[in-house]
């Protein structure tokens, strides 16, 4: 009897001891029901997008695009990202991020039907309008509802987690799309991705009905009018992002190109370079998060902010399968400090105005950079030799800027 009650007084303390764990882990990741209704909606719109949107180069030459019509997608892809950011901000403030996340979920489910009905590659640029929606105007309303949910003294760690999420699908769609692609074809292979897509985007907006708790958006003062959101050092942020941004888009869209046509790599083993810089990141996130919730967050941008820069220059040396894994090993840790980065821009931001300030911040930052995507393909035009050195360049310069110009912060 003796032995029997010791084993039950075992059993509650390892039950004990396993809540207690469990609580701790909870609290450590920052989750709660909003936060794990949102980044299970990141899963299944991000998985959708990813297994067609990295592939769509190939599809507008295989629809009879130029380079400069990819260049045109590209830039789309910035500039309505910037435009995009606003009003996103603006209505997740308005209406609340609950339901402003349904109306992006449908936006992007119409840009994928637009695809689908329509097979060519002006079908395309207006699908774009729609589903490269979802990735811009989400961001400031997904911000939003961090900042809502996760103490202030967690928001590294809220804000990597969610960047952790969307690097799953970001990792495994491109596998799949490039599995579609190989068996039937450029033209089919996308298209089927598009409605599996449109599929997993119904299925998140039941995930985000049942899960994600609306919370009532506050007033807005009269600063939102633009006066005084911006600090000397957000700006000065501000600046070396852009710089550094000019370095990401010149070879954006072109990466595929140069490693599927100019290298001769297949669609498949694109995939799997894609998985290796997703899995690079993800490994990478929350011990820098942890720290950056610790400390200045500068080194950790800085960090990131030197990998961008050297990307562009490891890629261009890059004519075998092994040196591409350890380009993109290389392009993983540029997100060494990104979410520390979105964190910043939040610690940065007026109190009573952070995700307004978020959302302008990202419409200033992305019509500018929107220049640097359409003129990537007027330098890939010259050579791509030309485009990978010169968006380098910009990379140096952003990342000076920020080390001699952002004054580190200690946050808590």
């Amino acid at each position: 009897m003796q032995l029997s009650g010791d084993f039950l007084m075992s059993e509650i303390n390892n039950k004990r001891e396993r809540k207690n764990i469990f609580r701790k882990l909870i609290h450590f990741f920052a989750l709660n029901s909003s936060m794990l209704g949102m980044l299970i909606m990141v899963i299944l719109v991000g998985m959708g997008e990813k297994m067609a949107e990295r592939f769509l180069p190939l599809y507008l030459i295989a629809m009879g695009g130029s380079s400069i019509v990819i260049g045109l997608l590209n830039g789309m892809d910035n500039l309505l990202s910037a435009l995009y950011s606003f009003p996103g901000g603006w209505l997740a403030d308005r209406i609340g991020y609950k339901k402003a996340l349904k109306i992006f979920n449908l936006m992007a489910m119409l840009g994928y039907l637009i695809v689908v009905i329509f097979p060519s590659w002006i079908a395309v640029l207006v699908g774009a309008v729609f589903f490269i929606s979802w990735t811009a105007i989400s961001l400031p309303a997904t911000m939003s509802l961090i900042n809502s949910v996760v103490p202030a003294n967690r928001r590294s760690m809220g804000i990597s987690l969610n960047s952790i999420v969307k690097r799953i699908p970001m990792s495994l769609g491109p596998i799949l799309g490039g599995a579609l692609i190989l068996h039937y074809g450029r033209i089919q292979g996308v298209r089927y991705a598009f409605i599996v897509a449109f599929i997993l985007a119904g299925v998140a907006l039941f995930i985000q009905d049942k899960f994600i708790q609306e919370q009532s958006p506050e007033a807005k003062t009269e600063r939102k009018k633009g006066r005084g959101l911006f600090s000397a050092n957000l700006r000065n942020l501000l600046v070396s992002d852009i710089l550094v941004r000019f370095c990401e888009q010149i070879p954006y869209a072109f990466v595929v190109v140069w490693v599927v046509e100019n290298n001769h790599i297949n669609e498949l083993q694109f995939g799997i370079l894609t998985t290796i810089e997703m899995v690079t990141a993800m490994l990478i996130y929350i011990p820098v998060a942890y720290l950056a919730d610790r400390s200045t967050r500068k080194p950790y941008v800085a960090i990131t902010f030197v990998n961008f820069t050297i990307f562009p220059l490891v890629l261009l040396f890059s004519h075998s399968f092994p040196a591409m894994v350890i380009a993109f090993i290389i392009r993983g840790l540029k997100e060494f400090g990104e979410p520390t980065r979105k964190a910043l821009i939040m610690d940065l931001a007026p109190e009573d105005a952070k995700a307004y300030t978020f959302g302008v911040y990202y419409l200033i930052r992305d019509v500018i950079v929107a220049f640097a995507a359409f003129g990537g393909a007027f330098l890939w035009q010259k050579s791509p030799q030309l485009n990978f050195l010169t968006a380098s360049a910009f990379g140096l310069l952003g990342t000076l800027y920020f080390i001699f110009r952002v004054k580190p912060q200690k946050q808590f």
